[in-house]
């Protein structure tokens, strides 16, 4: 099957900021307690080595999450690397609060950064977690070229598939949400009325989670991606996917970096 290209909630621009950082709050717990992150970081890590970087720039950052294991991780690895948080609509509270615990190895960028067209000042590895699959195949390609054409690294990971199982998880998301809200980062006491007396938190998140499994990119869609994007001679594409643990679950990664910078 085809992705299709549907529309997500959190990507209107008048959907209200309760509800898009809720999500957001929602997929930094989730992504905390499952630990899928980690597993998908060896391609990250052949980028950092081929290039020597030690600036990871993190697009679409969302509450912040992915960007937060991939600090503790790469630094537990013995890896010295700091991580600036960006989003086109930043969650300040949440930025805040990660980069205040992360001592010193994460900073926020609070001015809204479009992935298509980063500020050049704005240097380093750019990440885009679970969020690659909010770009229609123009805007992919676009947010592929720019970093291709600044000659700056980018890696770009998704660990929600587009397989059956993982959209069979999914229906349970109601359920996670109503029981994991009080848990959610930085809280808001606005969503206890939001999950508890009217489903609207559940609804949104939910609605938001199908779409976004119908409109993860395969690799082959990948590789249809990059064909068409014009790079220097000595860029290299790694791609491929990665399974979650022991569960029947994989994700999704594409890499791209300038060779012996």
């Amino acid at each position: 099957m085809r992705r299709m290209q549907l529309v997500e909630i959190e990507d209107l621009p008048y959907c209200p900021a309760v509800l898009r950082d809720g999500g957001t709050a929602f997929l930094e717990l989730a992504e905390r307690m499952s630990g899928h992150g980690r597993m998908l970081l060896a391609p990250l890590e052949r980028a950092l080595d081929a290039t020597g970087a030690s600036e990871v720039i993190d697009l679409c950052s969302g509450g912040g999450g992915p960007a937060s294991m991939l600090a503790d991780e790469l630094a537990k690895r013995g890896r010295d690397v700091r991580v600036t948080l960006t989003d086109r609509y930043p969650n300040h509270a949440a930025f805040e609060r990660i980069a205040a615990q992360s001592g010193g190895r994460i900073r926020a960028c609070h001015e809204p950064v479009d992935a298509t067209a980063v500020p050049a000042e704005l240097r380093g590895v750019r990440t885009i977690f679970n969020a690659f699959h909010h770009f229609d195949r123009t805007q992919a390609q676009k947010v592929l070229a720019d970093a291709a054409a600044e000659r700056q690294p980018i890696a770009v990971f998704e660990v929600v598939s587009r397989e059956l199982p993982m959209l069979l998880n999914l229906m349970f998301t109601p359920v996670i949400v109503s029981l994991s809200v009080p848990f959610w980062r930085p809280f808001r006491w606005s969503w206890l009325p939001l999950t508890w007396l009217l489903p609207v938190m559940q609804s949104f998140v939910l609605w938001d989670g199908v779409v976004s499994w119908l409109r993860i990119y395969s690799v082959p869609e990948l590789r249809e991606l990059i064909a068409d994007i014009a790079v220097p001679p000595d860029w290299v594409w790694d791609l491929g996917t990665i399974q979650l643990g022991k569960a029947p679950l994989h994700g999704t990664y594409l890499v791209g970096y300038p060779r012996g910078e």
